[in-house]
């Protein structure tokens, strides 16, 4: 397959039409075979020495290595802005997304709200922005999520994920891409803590090959006959101070291995980690068979690369898609 990008940012997956996010798949697929190949491989000089800078106004383990491998392994440039820097008061964030798009090609952000990222994009239109996560969305991990579950599967039309626990920013990129792809996507979640109404009808307007999205109160209504489980933490970076109140209410929701019994026989688990074993999945889930944590976690480094060149390389490469 031949194909050129022309696309700015990856703020949501809603920046993506399903063509992209399944293109974006294919050509992760194609990487993660390449990378086989080393410094021969056939897109160790893709980003041509450009600079990718790293914002991270939030800890990352997995976000920022995987960014930081990808732009060396395509032959791009790591720039870390220290967020103090570039988020505090010294001047307005608008000057500094016009400041960095004098130097680098792409920003990849990861902070609290969302409007931080779009003020990048707005003030800066050469400069592609990359979603690394925010309060509202996790965009990046949606595409390693669907990779992973690409990779179990084959196609993914059809299939049904289910998310228990908090209807966040996870739980709203994963309602995105699922419905993009085909994929039916229920998620339990307690009544103060469901996804909003209108991340359902931003996933149903994209939906293809019938998905659905459906939210529930009991876990185990979501979860019977489900392909995928899919958890994450109760208490996100920022609500430390909701701990306790946050534990009670999600009490019953846990994923352990009464609750996967109730998917599908072959069903797998899954979690963006890092995780809390004994709260909102039970040790046995997270170390068993079923458990695709680590594949996740490996595929953030190849939809990252995918990404970058997507967004950041403008070239045409020759790949043969693996899944379409």
């Amino acid at each position: 397959m031949r194909q050129r990008t022309a696309l700015k940012d990856f703020r949501s997956v809603l920046d993506f039409e399903p063509s992209d996010v399944k293109r974006c798949l294919d050509l992760a697929r194609w990487l993660k075979d390449e990378r086989r190949h080393g410094g021969t491989a056939s897109t160790a000089t893709a980003l041509g020495g450009r600079h990718v800078a790293l914002l991270f106004d939030k800890p990352s383990l997995r976000t920022h290595s995987t960014f930081q491998i990808a732009t060396h392994e395509l032959g791009g440039q790591v720039l870390d802005v220290p967020a103090e820097v570039a988020l505090g008061s010294r001047e307005p964030l608008a000057d500094v997304a016009r400041n960095l798009s004098r130097w680098v090609d792409v920003i990849v952000i990861r902070t609290f709200a969302q409007a931080i990222v779009e003020g990048f994009a707005a003030a800066a239109p050469d400069l592609h922005v990359i979603n690394a996560l925010t309060d509202q969305e996790h965009p990046c991990q949606a595409l390693a999520d669907f990779l992973t579950l690409q990779e179990r599967w084959g196609q993914l039309g059809g299939r049904t994920l289910a998310f228990v626990g908090d209807g966040n920013n996870v739980a709203a990129s994963l309602a995105h891409a699922g419905a993009m792809l085909g994929v039916h996507v229920r998620l339990a979640c307690p009544d103060d803590h469901q996804l909003s109404d209108r991340v359902v009808r931003e996933a149903e307007a994209v939906a293809r090959g019938g998905a659905t999205i459906r939210r529930f109160r009991d876990p185990h209504d979501a979860v019977r006959g489900a392909d995928a489980v899919y958890t994450d933490v109760w208490t996100s970076m920022g609500q430390e101070e909701e701990a306790a109140e946050r534990r009670q209410a999600f009490a019953a929701y846990q994923v352990n291995e009464a609750l996967m019994a109730a998917a599908a026989p072959r069903a797998v688990f899954m979690h963006c980690l890092p995780a809390h074993r004994g709260e909102e999945v039970s040790a046995e889930v997270l170390d068993s068979a079923a458990s695709v944590v680590f594949e996740q976690a490996d595929n953030r480094l190849h939809t990252g690369k995918a990404l970058l060149l997507m967004l950041a390389a403008p070239m045409t490469l020759t790949y043969q898609p693996a899944f379409s």
